[in-house]
């Protein structure tokens, strides 16, 4: 359990993204009623556009969005290095070349990164700005969540590890920088409802950094731990036990950018404790659909004439007011509320699904649970292939 100015948070929980203070195509309103407890909101976006001070003067985050509740923002390091390199939401590239000066095939460096922080050119009119940790503070300071991280850099799969190395030591002290503003800004204002730090654990796919890192943060005076940075799917769960065996079991972990059933149950099983993802809404923007029996796309032929919901037994908005005919044909005529309506489902079906993996722990059944889940999402086959593995019923 997390609690917070706004709210308690149970945990585990999934976090949905809106990432420039609105979670694409639906109404808070419609997050809220669909089980989400809090949402989760990108400084980077919010400071270039409308403006901190902006969100600040209507009351912060949650009341300039007509949100009521728990509010997270993250630091702005990963969209300034990502968008910076070229490769947005990718940061794992299939190439077998390993660079420090990573970016991607036919775009142009618009991020440069120093020991004191990351000069940068905005993606939307190419301005020149400039982000270390004391400025990541104060824009978190003003856009006012509950819950804030530490700035640092986030690498991809191709840098070399000797990159990753000093990257460590970077963020390392970068993390030291943002608890000391934090904590200056805090008590320069008293009377403001506390607003709680967490560090972030980098280190790529090698367990002595992740270890490393996770040993230094711990040694440090955070109100909770991100586990971010890119990585290998397959890897995820390995990652985050080797992370959470290191930090201290009294704070919240925090899984940055992940969302899809299997990585929620490993990294459930080995620890973390919230998780926040893009995916559920972009996928519903693309017709994607979550349903028990695995993802289908509304396009596909065989909806025009069901007069099926999206998903049986669900008890979303959607699958008690509308079929998927209704839905198809709205997706096939690219009408907006298509978005909206997959949209509402999709948050639901994850945030449900997270919500009924805590019931399942709470319960005695969590290993159940999994794996007649991930049998029927996945079909027995897969299943059988991540039990192998080790990788979602370990």
């Amino acid at each position: 359990m997390i609690q917070t100015a706004h709210g308690t948070i149970e945990t585990p929980a999934f976090i949905p993204v809106g990432t420039k203070a609105t979670v694409k195509a639906v109404l808070p309103e419609s997050i809220a009623t669909g089980g989400a407890q809090a949402v989760l909101a990108n400084a980077y976006h919010l400071y270039l556009q409308p403006g901190a001070d902006i969100v600040a003067g209507a009351g912060g985050l949650g009341a300039f969005m007509n949100w009521p509740g728990p509010t997270f923002t993250d630091s702005g390091g990963f969209q300034v290095l990502s968008l910076g390199a070229g490769f947005k939401k990718v940061l794992a590239m299939d190439t077998a070349v390993r660079s420090d000066d990573v970016i991607a095939a036919g775009k142009d460096r618009l991020a440069r990164v120093d020991d004191d922080g990351v000069t940068f050119k905005s993606h939307l009119d190419g301005s020149s700005h400039r982000f270390t940790p004391e400025v990541s503070m104060a824009v978190q300071r003003q856009l006012g969540a509950d819950i804030i991280f530490a700035f640092d850099e986030c690498t991809t799969l191709v840098n070399t590890r000797e990159y990753q190395v000093r990257s460590l030591e970077r963020t390392r002290l970068w993390a030291g920088r943002c608890l000391e503003q934090h904590q200056r800004l805090a008590a320069e204002e008293p009377g403001r409802p506390r607003q709680y730090l967490y560090g972030v654990v980098q280190g790529a796919q090698y367990q002595d950094l992740r270890r490393r890192a996770a040993e230094d943060l711990a040694a440090m005076d955070f109100d909770g731990y991100g586990i971010g940075g890119a990585l290998d799917k397959s890897m995820l769960g390995e990652i985050v036990g080797w992370v959470t065996e290191v930090l201290p079991a009294d704070r919240p972990r925090h899984l940055l950018g992940i969302g899809e059933p299997d990585d929620l149950f490993a990294a459930i099983d080995r620890g973390a404790d919230t998780f926040d993802c893009v995916a559920p809404s972009r996928l519903a923007r693309n017709g994607s659909v979550y349903a028990p029996t695995g993802r289908y796309n509304i396009g596909g032929a065989a909806n025009r004439r069901s007069y099926q919901p999206l998903a049986d037994d669900c008890d979303c908005y959607t699958c008690r007011h509308y079929t998927r005919a209704y839905l198809h044909h709205v997706y096939k005529a690219k009408e907006m509320i298509c978005s909206t309506l997959l949209t509402i489902h999709n948050e639901h079906f994850i945030v449900g699904l997270v919500d009924s993996i805590r019931a399942s722990i709470e319960g005695g059944h969590f290993d159940e649970f999994r794996r007649q889940f991930l049998c029927g999402y996945y079909g027995p086959s897969a299943a059988a292939t991540l039990a192998e593995t080790g990788f979602g019923i370990g």
